[in-house]
Order: structure tokens, then sequence, then C-alpha cells
């Protein structure tokens, strides 16, 4: 469930809560700066802030923030002797902001509001002294990426940079086509399957949150209007369907394209594309086979290396793993 909704209806219902947002991260930490933990009157309820003696200290701060009715902004330092007795892999610092959940309207309304908004920043106030200070301005979707949290200069707000996750559009709803929707849509991405069988682009056979499709691949690719901010994976269940899909996709906008099957399988199919007008430059960019060369034999597994793959195309800036 999106932390941002489950916050606002804790605090709507005026039930014990705490949000514990990292707003800066500095050397090697768990987790990035953003990840948010909510926190309810026994402990965590949804999120991590990183596992480990940082979400034990978090918890506990979020608990008197709960009782006091005033946020916190707590500092962590993992040294390395620190990281070396816990397990962790990590020696930087993190600065995490605890606000208590409060059922004030205008307070829910910005959780409400970041809960639904495609881009935006919300900025908060370290210091309650008045009551709760929160507030969401809306950005474009397309608006330049920056941090997800940081602290203002003067230490006085965190500013929050909200962005939707990428989008992963999978054509193929077969065994592997649905793994890989699945596993992906675990991952964090959100999820478009398409498939012009209406029982296989069934929604009930895949998780609350991804889009199916029962669709041929025009209309598909009309109304998706692929952008360079998504992913396409072809997995459907013939060649000459991928080689229809390519047709159509390798030339759009998507930054990241793999297409389902061997070596052998590219040659033929970029071949036959070249043929057909494709430029070779938009066929050369596939990836094909799609995929970490992990072994992978069963659905689940070439699941786990193509989500694996746009894992690393998402974290590195597009860059081939």
């Amino acid at each position: 469930m999106n932390v941002w909704r489950a916050a606002a209806e804790l605090a709507r219902a005026g039930s014990s809560g705490a949000l514990a947002t990292v707003a800066r991260a500095r050397g090697s930490t768990p987790v990035p700066s953003g990840t948010k933990m909510l926190v309810g009157p026994t402990g965590r309820l949804l999120g991590t802030v990183g596992g480990g003696c940082v979400e034990a200290d978090i918890i506990g701060a979020a608990l008197g923030a709960q009782a006091t009715h005033r946020p916190a902004l707590v500092t962590h330092h993992l040294n390395a002797d620190l990281a070396g007795d816990l397990g962790l892999s990590c020696g930087g610092t993190v600065d995490v902001f605890v606000e208590p959940l409060v059922a004030d309207e205008a307070y829910v309304s910005v959780l409400e509001t970041a809960a639904a908004a495609p881009a935006g920043l919300v900025k908060t106030a370290v210091g309650w002294e008045h009551g709760p200070v929160k507030s969401f301005e809306p950005l474009p979707p397309d608006a330049p990426p920056g941090e997800p949290a940081t602290l203002t200069r003067d230490g006085r707000f965190v500013l929050e940079r909200l962005s939707l996750p990428p989008r992963v559009i999978v054509f193929g709803a077969g065994h592997v086509g649905t793994a890989i929707a699945r596993t992906a849509h675990a991952a964090g991405f959100r999820v478009v399957v398409v498939d012009d069988r209406p029982d296989f682009a069934d929604p009930a056979r895949f998780p609350e949150g991804v889009t199916a499709y029962a669709s041929e691949v025009d209309d598909a690719l009309a109304r998706l209007s692929i952008a360079a901010a998504d992913a396409v994976v072809i997995a459907t269940r013939g060649h000459r369907n991928d080689a229809v899909i390519l047709e159509r996709v390798a030339t759009s906008q998507a930054s990241y394209v793999g297409l389902l099957g061997s070596h052998r399988k590219r040659v033929v199919v970029t071949k036959g594309l070249t043929q057909a007008g494709v430029p070779r430059a938009a066929l050369e960019r596939v990836r094909v086979p799609v995929g970490l060369a992990i072994g992978a034999v069963t659905p689940e597994e070439i699941a786990v290396s193509v989500v694996a793959e746009l894992i690393t195309w998402r974290r590195t800036g597009g860059r081939r793993a």
C-alpha cells in the first residue's frame, strides 16, 4: 500500500501513528533519502528505514513523537566499527525526520494529495511550535529529477520531491509475461500488460495496481503513448507477434526495449525488420535476449533476470548492465 495513503487514513481516523522519512543520507547507508516508514502505536506498520539499530531507534523516536505530539530530527551515524558489529555494510550518516500523525484537516489533505499526485514537492517544517506545517506544490510529470528528499540549508524544512516510478509495458500475458509483470510490480514499477486475448489480459490474473489491456498492438500503442521514461518488454506467444510489436516499438521513445528470445532470434528478427525498413540503429538498442544472464529457465527465474535488468536500467540512468 502507498505509505502516504496509509498515513492519511491513520491520521484521518484519529489513530496514533508517526511517519519517519530519511531526510538526508551521506556516505554508505542502508537506504536512500526519501525512504519512508509508517509506525503505529506498537511498532512498524509499513516501509522501512534500513533495519537494525537505525530502525529500532527510529521506532523509539516515533513512539515518542506520538506521545508528545512533537516531531524530531534524528541523526544516526553508522561508523565502520558499528556497521561491522551489526552486520551492516554501511558507514555513513542518516538524518531521519519523525513526525506524529495529527487529525488536522490541512495536514491530512497534504498526505492525501501526495498519495495521489504524479509529481510534486512536499515541504514540512522540522519545528511544530504552533502545530504542523506541511504543504504540497504540484510539479509537471516531466520535471527534471532531483534528490528524493533533503533538508534546507537552514535545517528548518524537509523537502520531498515526488515522482512516479518508471512504467514497464509488457506485451504478452502468457506464463513468462505474467511472471515478469508480477515481479516488476513487486519491485515498485508501474506495470501495464497487453495481450490480444481477453482471457489472458484479465485483470483478475494480476496483482492490484497492474493494468491489463486486451488489445491489438496498434490500439495499445495509441492508448499508451510510449515516452522516454518507459520500458517495453516483448514476451508474446510467437516470433511473428514479437516481430510485429518490435517493428512498432523499436523506433519509439522508450529508453528500454527488451525482447524475450535467443541470440539466434536476435539475428533473424533484426535481418527481417531491417529488410522491412526499420532503422538498424533502432534495432541495435533492443536487448535480446532480455534480462541478465543468470541461467534462468522457469518463467519465474526469467522474470527475476528481466526485472533485475530493469532495476539496473532504472538505477543507473539507462546504462546497459
